[in-house]
């Protein structure tokens, strides 16, 4: 395998610049005096962003796109052998990297790497980290897979030798990470288009809590079950969170008018005081509780712990407010589009003042909503009306003989109000007919369906 070496600067061509993860290694590469071209299907603020650095870029895809001098190229899962750029790379003998590899080669020219890991709450637990090292001065490299307002983007290059990731499980792409602290927060069945099921799930994490730094340290959520299944056997020294057995557990845990949750840290049975969050939700707090352990490991004292939470405001599309309505109602975006990220949602929402709670939700992938329909109908349930979109089919096709309208009958079954509207046009329309004074509107998935929210309060401007 091609190796990165951050003292030879090499050409690298990456294929799909545009993605998040993608663009802030293509940022890190150029900061670091790598000469990097690339292309995307279509023009972005990241790819112009990335530009103003120095990338040359080319849309769309296609064959000729790549220089006669480029040294490896870079692709993304979504890239596959009939993809024109990729089928000429391997005709010029251009070594390859996928996205993974290459982060994991990125990351070991840093001598303290954190990757997080887990289903739910990589991009908040990432971002909370990041916050609290900013605020100790510790100067961290940061790649985060959402828009983080307090560094003004995705990455952030910093000059230091502490690195934070996310870590991602599907395609087993966190197996290419060899960090020094690994963060796992918690597993779930999801990705059932490339994981058989929970168990095949379960041992890939296995693998990756075994791929941490003998020398350095896993942290993982002790409400995972059987959670020794997953630790047993590895080299890295295991730090335990979120019970009261646990190395470090919030304690006296209360919330404000708004959801907002406030708690004392309890660190192996030592009170470190309070803490308080600027974002909603019990599932907050576990994330929070995660950050502060592996900022602890990393050197920051508890009061830049408390600090640098309080300057977190939330990632973007994580329980964003977007505004309010002309009616009264106001309007939240959110990204969550598994069952237990939607109940964690809905469940925060129920703190937050409002008359009648509207989920907006448009499902991922054919796959992720057969497999998981019931937990799906469950946990949308807990709000008051639920208005789905079409399926959006990402990286797939129906084959499977599903729609919204099944997980609409499913909802319906469990007695909550649910509607199947076709086209975003349809939704906004209802939603004007329906909304009233201090309704909660929640537009929430993994697809475009933040555009009808965005839509509905610049029709109200």
């Amino acid at each position: 395998m091609y190796q990165i070496d951050f003292s030879k600067p090499v050409h690298i061509y990456f294929c799909g610049i545009g993605g998040i993860s993608m663009s802030g290694l293509a940022s890190v590469l150029l900061k670091e005096g790598f000469t990097v071209t690339g292309s995307d299907s279509k023009q972005s603020p990241l790819t112009d962003l990335l530009s103003e650095q120095g990338a040359k870029i080319s849309f769309p895809q296609k064959a000729d796109n790549i220089p006669a001098d480029t040294d490896v190229m870079v692709y993304t899962a979504a890239i596959h052998p009939d993809n024109p750029e990729y089928a000429r790379a391997v005709e010029m003998g251009i070594p390859m990297l996928t996205r993974a590899q290459l982060l994991g080669q990125v990351m070991a020219n840093y001598r303290n790497s954190v990757a997080v890991a887990g289903t739910h709450g990589k991009t908040t637990t990432t971002s909370m980290l990041s916050c609290i090292l900013l605020e100790a001065n510790l100067d961290p490299t940061i790649s985060v897979g959402g828009i983080l307002k307090e560094i003004g983007g995705n990455i952030r290059v910093g000059s230091s030798e502490n690195f934070v990731a996310e870590a991602c499980e599907y395609t087993n792409s966190f197996l290419s990470l060899r960090p020094k602290i690994g963060m796992i927060l918690n597993i779930d069945a999801d990705h059932l288009d490339f994981f058989k099921d929970l168990d095949d799930i379960r041992h890939s994490f296995h693998r990756f809590a075994g791929n941490v730094a003998g020398d350095g340290f896993l942290i993982i959520n002790a409400t995972i079950p059987r959670l020794s299944e997953i630790t047993d056997g590895i080299a890295a020294s295991v730090i335990t969170y979120g019970t009261e057995d646990s190395d470090y557990y919030a304690a006296d845990i209360s919330y404000d008018n708004f959801g907002i949750g406030s708690f004392r840290l309890v660190r192996r049975g030592e009170d470190m005081g309070r803490f308080t969050l600027r974002v909603p939700g019990e599932h907050n707090i576990f994330n929070a509780v995660c950050a502060i352990a592996a900022a602890d490991l990393m050197g920051a004292s508890m009061d830049e712990c408390r600090r640098g939470l309080l300057e977190f405001h939330g990632a973007d599309r994580r329980f964003q407010i977007k505004g309010t309505l002309q009616c009264g109602a106001a309007v939240i975006d959110d990204y969550a589009h598994h069952p237990t990220e939607i109940r964690a949602t809905l469940e925060a929402a129920k703190n937050y003042p409002h008359h009648k709670i509207w989920c907006v939700f448009q499902p991922h992938t054919y796959t992720r909503t057969k497999a998981l329909m019931s937990g799906f109908a469950e946990a949308l349930s807990l709000a008051d009306e639920v208005i789905l979109a079409p399926i959006y089919a990402a990286r797939e096709t129906d084959t499977l003989g599903i729609s919204s309208d099944t997980l609409r009958q499913n909802i319906a079954h469990l007695g909550t109000d649910a509607y199947y509207l076709p086209t975003f046009g349809q939704i906004e329309d209802f939603l004007r007919s329906h909304v009233v004074k201090d309704d909660l509107v929640i537009t929430m998935g993994a697809g475009d369906v933040v555009n009808i929210g965005e839509e509905l309060l610049a029709a109200d401007r």
